[in-house]
C-alpha cells in the first residue's frame, strides 16, 4: 500500500501513474454492447445508459430497480470498460452467489475484462488473485457479502482493496434493507464501507426487487445523492395462477401429474429445507428428472446442479430460498411454489425467475394449508429477543472473551441462531472478536425495540398482502406489481383475466401413493 501511494494514486481509483493502466481513448458503449452481446444490432434498454452516464461521471451513484432479465450486469461491465480506459482502479461487486459470480466471469471475458472471485470456496486463490490485483491485472473482483464478515479480510486485505477502488457495485441491494424481504446482516457492513469512500470514487447499487420503503431505506445508506433509475416490472410472457390446496399429498401429485406435461425446465420452491428433499425423492420415484437443492446443499452439487438445469439435463429443481436471487437462466419455463411465502416481494422475485426468454411461462401458487404457520416462525425468529442480546452481552462483559462453544451453554440457542445473533450484535459494534473468541466491546447499545417492532409489523403486513393474493380475483400480476409500486394495469393473461392456464384438478390414485 506504501509503494501504491508512493506512486501518486489517491484514493478511489484515481492514480495517474505507477499502478494505474496507461489511459486511452474512452470506448463507445454502443460498441461494448455490442461486444458484451454478440449482436451488431443490439440497442440499450430505456435507462440502461443513463445508468453508465450516471456511475462514469465523477462520484456518481445510482441505484437501478429492474427486472430479471433487463440487463444490470451489461450496466456495470460496460462503465467498468471505460472506467478502466480512464485509468481507473478495478471494479469491486458484491454479489450473494457463487453461480452468478462463475456467469459473470465468463460474460466480462466478452469485454477482454479480467474477472477474479474471492469467495469460500477458493481460499487457496487469494493470495494469487491479490498478487494480480496489486499488478493490476485484474479488472473486475467480485467477492461475497459473507467475506466482510472475516475480520482478518476487513483488517488485512479491504482497506488496501478500496484504496485502488473504481467502482463498487452492490448487487442485490435490497439485501441491505431489513425492510426488504431478504435483508442480510453482511450486506449491513457496506453502509460503513460506501461512507468512508472519498467522494470521487462511483457507487453502483441493483435489484430487481423493491418497493418504495426499501428504495428509501437503500437512499438512507448509500446517500440522498443517490440516482434511482427504475422500471416496469411486468412479465409480458408470464402466466400467473394460484391454486388452493391445503394437503401436502395433494399438492405433491398434482405436481407428479403436472410436470411432465410442461414444456422445458422449471423450478419448485419450498418453504422448508425438508419439504424440498420430500417433494424431489417423490417425484424421482415418479420418474422425473428432479434434485434438491438447499443452502445445506455441497457447494460442488449446487453448481451441478444449477449447469444441468441451464443445460436443460434436468426436468426440475426442487429448491429453497437458496435457488432465488442471481441465478442466471433465461429458458426456465414454470416456477410452482409448494408452499407460499410470506411477501409478495418475495413471490414476485422467485416467480420471476421464469419467462425471461421465452414466449410463454408459467407461475403457479399452490397454497398450502401450513404457509402461515411456516412465515411464522420466519417473521418470529428474524431478530433475537431482547432477554438473548442482554443475556449475551452479560456473560461477554463479565470474563475475558468466550469462543461461541463456550458462549452456547449460557443460551438457549441452536448454533445457527447464536451465530447470526453474534453477528448482528458485531455489526452493531456491541461485539467484536478476536480470533474464535468473542469480547464485549465499550459500545454504550440498546436493544432497538421501536425499529424491530416496525419491521415485524411492515412482516405481517405482508403476510397479509399474500394472504390477499392467494384469495384475490383480480388481475394477478397488477396485484404483485402494485405492491412493488409498480403500475398495476392488468395483464391479460393470468388466470383471474382468461381463465387457468393448467389444471387444478388432482389425480386421487397418486394422491394416495
Amino acid at each position: 500500500n506504501e509503494s501504491f501511494q508512493r506512486n501518486g494514486c489517491g484514493v478511489g481509483g484515481g492514480c495517474t501513474t505507477g499502478y494505474s493502466r496507461p489511459m486511452m481513448d474512452q470506448p463507445d458503449p454502443v460498441a461494448l454492447l455490442h461486444d458484451l452481446t454478440a449482436n451488431p444490432a443490439a440497442m440499450f434498454r430505456p435507462g440502461q445508459l443513463d445508468a453508465i452516464d450516471a456511475v462514469t461521471a465523477s462520484g456518481g451513484r445510482a441505484l437501478v430497480v429492474q427486472r430479471t432479465g433487463w440487463g444490470k450486469s451489461a450496466v456495470y461491465f460496460i462503465a467498468t470498460r471505460i472506467l478502466r480506459s480512464r485509468g481507473a482502479g478495478p471494479t469491486v461487486i458484491v454479489s450473494p452467489l457463487l453461480a452468478l459470480m462463475r456467469n459473470q466471469v465468463e460474460a466480462a471475458a466478452r469485454l477482454n475484462l479480467t474477472a477474479r472471485t474471492v469467495n469460500s470456496s477458493n481460499r487457496d486463490d487469494w493470495a494469487e488473485v491479490f498478487a494480480a490485483i496489486d499488478h493490476n491485472e485484474v479488472d473486475l473482483l467480485l467477492i461475497s457479502p459473507e467475506r466482510l464478515n472475516n475480520p482478518k479480510f476487513r483488517t488485512d486485505i479491504l482497506p488496501d482493496l478500496l484504496n485502488r477502488l473504481g467502482l463498487l457495485v452492490i448487487d442485490e441491494a435490497h439485501c441491505i434493507s431489513d425492510w426488504g424481504h431478504d435483508f442480510r446482516p453482511d450486506y449491513r457492513r457496506l453502509q460503513r464501507i460506501v461512507e468512508a469512500l472519498p467522494a470521487t470514487t462511483p457507487v453502483l447499487a441493483t435489484t430487481a426487487t423493491a418497493n418504495n420503503r426499501v428504495v428509501a431505506d437503500i437512499e438512507e445508506q448509500l446517500g440522498s445523492d443517490l440516482v434511482v433509475i427504475r422500471g416496469t416490472l411486468d412479465r409480458p410472457s408470464l402466466r400467473l395462477q394460484v391454486i388452493n390446496m391445503p394437503d401436502k399429498a395433494e399438492r405433491m401429485a398434482w405436481l407428479a401429474k403436472t410436470i411432465p406435461l410442461l414444456p422445458g425446465a422449471g423450478i419448485i420452491y419450498t418453504l422448508t429445507i425438508t419439504d424440498a428433499k420430500r417433494v424431489a425423492r417423490f417425484l424421482k420415484r415418479k420418474r422425473i428428472d428432479a434434485e434438491a437443492y438447499t443452502g445445506q446443499s455441497e457447494t460442488e452439487d449446487r453448481l451441478d446442479i444449477e449447469q444441468r438445469l441451464s443445460s436443460n439435463e434436468l426436468k426440475v429443481v426442487v429448491a429453497t430460498s437458496a435457488l432465488a436471487m442471481g441465478y442466471d437462466n433465461p429458458h426456465i419455463q414454470f416456477v410452482i411454489h409448494f408452499q407460499v411465502p410470506g411477501s409478495p416481494i418475495a413471490y414476485y422475485q422467485q416467480v420471476g425467475r421464469a419467462g425471461r426468454a421465452v414466449d410463454e411461462a408459467y407461475g403457479v401458487a399452490l397454497s398450502g394449508a401450513e404457509d402461515v404457520r411456516i412465515q411464522d416462525y420466519f417473521i418470529e425468529t428474524a431478530f433475537p429477543t431482547e432477554e438473548i442480546t442482554t443475556t449475551i452481552l452479560d456473560v461477554l462483559g463479565s470474563g475475558d472473551g468466550l469462543t461461541r462453544a463456550a458462549l452456547a451453554p449460557n443460551v438457549n440457542m441452536q448454533p445457527s441462531r447464536l451465530d447470526a445473533t453474534l453477528k448482528l450484535l458485531e455489526i452493531e459494534d456491541a461485539v467484536y472478536r478476536d480470533g474464535s473468541r468473542w469480547f464485549r466491546s465499550t459500545t454504550d447499545w440498546t436493544y432497538p425495540r421501536e425499529r424491530v417492532a416496525s419491521v415485524n409489523a411492515h412482516r405481517r403486513e405482508e403476510q397479509e398482502a399474500m394472504v390477499r393474493y392467494v384469495a384475490t380475483d383480480t388481475c394477478l400480476m397488477a396485484f404483485l406489481r402494485a405492491e412493488l409500486d409498480d403500475d398495476s394495469a392488468r395483464c391479460g393473461r393470468c388466470a383471474n383475466c382468461v381463465g387457468d392456464p393448467l389444471d387444478p384438478t388432482v389425480d386421487r390414485v397418486l394422491t394416495a401413493e
